[in-house]
C-alpha cells in the first residue's frame, strides 16, 4: 500500500472513532432528578447525651485531690430520637444508635426523599436525651417547593436546633 492510502485509511478509522464517542457522549440523554418532583434531604451529625451521676461525699473524700469531680459521666452516648412529618404523615420515624466503636461517637443521619411540589408543613422533633417521653428539640416549618428544588433540613444545636434551608 501507499503511504496517502495509509494516511487515508488511518484518517478514516480515526474519524469513525470520533464519531461514535461522540455519539455515546450525547446519547442517552440523562436526566440526574425528574423535572417534575423536589428533593427533601434530612442530614446531621449530633451526639446524644451521656449518662451522667453525681458523685457521693464519700467517694470524693477517698479520691485523691486532683481527681475530684463532682460528676462521673459514662462513655456511652444515648441513641437520638428523630421524627420528621410532612403534612402529619411520617417521613423518618427512627432511633440513631451512636457511632463509635465504644457508641461515644455522634448519630448521624443522610436521607433523601423525591416528594411533588407545592406547600407543606414539616414538623421535626429530636430527642438527645435519656428522657422516656417527649422531644428536647421540636421546629414546625411552612414550606413551598418548587419543582426540582432540593430542601435541606439539617441539626445544629448551636444554631437553636433544626435549619430548613
Amino acid at each position: 500500500m501507499t503511504r496517502p492510502l495509509r494516511w487515508l485509511g488511518q484518517a478514516l478509522v480515526l474519524a469513525l472513532i470520533m464519531l461514535a464517542i461522540g455519539t455515546l457522549a450525547d446519547t442517552p440523554a440523562y436526566t440526574s432528578f425528574p423535572a417534575d418532583k423536589a428533593m427533601i434531604r434530612l442530614s446531621f451529625s449530633h451526639g446524644g447525651a451521656r449518662d451522667c451521676r453525681d458523685r457521693t461525699a464519700e467517694e470524693l473524700a477517698a479520691l485523691p485531690p486532683n481527681m475530684r469531680a463532682p460528676q462521673i459521666c459514662s462513655r456511652e452516648r444515648v441513641p437520638v430520637r428523630l421524627e420528621v412529618d410532612l403534612d402529619g404523615r411520617p417521613l423518618v420515624h427512627a432511633d440513631l444508635p451512636p457511632g463509635g466503636l465504644r457508641g461515644d461517637g455522634p448519630s448521624r443521619i443522610y436521607e433523601g426523599f423525591s416528594v411533588a411540589p407545592g406547600r407543606y408543613t414539616v414538623d421535626a422533633r429530636l430527642r438527645d436525651s435519656a428522657r422516656a417521653d417527649g422531644f428536647d428539640w421540636t421546629r414546625t416549618a411552612e414550606i413551598t417547593l418548587e419543582p426540582r428544588q432540593n430542601l435541606v433540613i439539617e441539626f445544629k444545636s448551636d444554631a437553636g436546633g433544626f435549619v430548613i434551608q
